[in-house]
This record gives C-alpha cells, sequence and structure tokens, in this order.
C-alpha cells in the first residue's frame, strides 16, 4: 500500500511540476507569459495570426490606414502590431485581455464600439498567448527589451 501511495504522490508531483514548468503564466503572479523566443509557440502564433487577425491587422502586422483617427461608423482602424504601433506599450496581460474579452471589457465599458473580435470560445488560452508571441517575435530587439523591463517593473 505504501508504495502505491509513494508512486501516486511522486506521479502527482511529476505531473504538476510540468504543468507549472509548460505553463503560459508564472507561478508567483499568474501572469501571462509571452514566449517570443520559443520556436513552435511561434509557428503555432503565426499560422493562427494568419487565419484570424490579418485580414485587419495586416500580413505584414502593418495595421489599417489612419488606425489613430475614427472612421464613419466612429470606430478605429485596425493599428499595427509592428513596432510603428502601439502594442508593445501594452504589458502581455493586457494584450491577452483585450484580445480574449474585448477592449469594452478592458475598459470597463459594455457600450463600447469596436470592430475588434472577442476571440473568447474562438481561440484557446494557448492560441491567444502564441498569437502575442509571434507578434512579440518581429518586433526589433531594443523593442523587446523596452517590453520586457517594462513586464519586470510590474
Amino acid at each position: 500500500m505504501n508504495r502505491i501511495a509513494l508512486t501516486a504522490v511522486g506521479g502527482a508531483a511529476l505531473f504538476g511540476a510540468a504543468l507549472y514548468t509548460f505553463s503560459n503564466v508564472t507561478g508567483e503572479t499568474d501572469r501571462v507569459v509571452l514566449r517570443y523566443d520559443d520556436h513552435a509557440t511561434i509557428a503555432l502564433g503565426t499560422s493562427v495570426y494568419e487565419v484570424n487577425c490579418a485580414s485587419c491587422h495586416g500580413a505584414n502586422l502593418e495595421g489599417q490606414p489612419n488606425w489613430r483617427s475614427a472612421g464613419e461608423d466612429g470606430r478605429l482602424p485596425a493599428p499595427p502590431h509592428d513596432e510603428t504601433g502601439h502594442t508593445w506599450h501594452h504589458d502581455g496581460d493586457t494584450l491577452f485581455q483585450l484580445t480574449k474579452y474585448g477592449v469594452g471589457a478592458l475598459i470597463n465599458d459594455p457600450d463600447y464600439a469596436s470592430n475588434m473580435p472577442i476571440y473568447e470560445g474562438v481561440l484557446s488560452d494557448e492560441e491567444i498567448i502564441a498569437v502575442l508571441s509571434y507578434i512579440k517575435s518581429t518586433w526589433p530587439e531594443e523593442i523587446r527589451a523596452s517590453h520586457n523591463e517594462m513586464e519586470n517593473r510590474q
């Protein structure tokens, strides 16, 4: 009986360690961690981006023209996600929340009108993090470093 219990406890500990190691959030803060240097994550993020994001944000992350000015419908065009945009000014948690739940939820305004789809129930958390990781992987080194510094201050 002791041997079975010990094996079960050991197995559970190994499983927990694996979950912690491969998790997308840190164990200490439950923050989203963008894996911009992980090739498998980037590959997944690239393919998910192409299918779900590129039609608005551009195949090269360039965004839509005049993205800082509201269109005739009062909504802002899709911003670029490359270094010319403001994506890198936001931490991973904010980017994740915005993508999963939408701008209205992020700013606590359910009436906020946006062309940005809400991806809850459409993309998994892993896919959202993969897309954000892919985007971060395309930024120049100095912008990634600046983004890392910002995230480390939180």
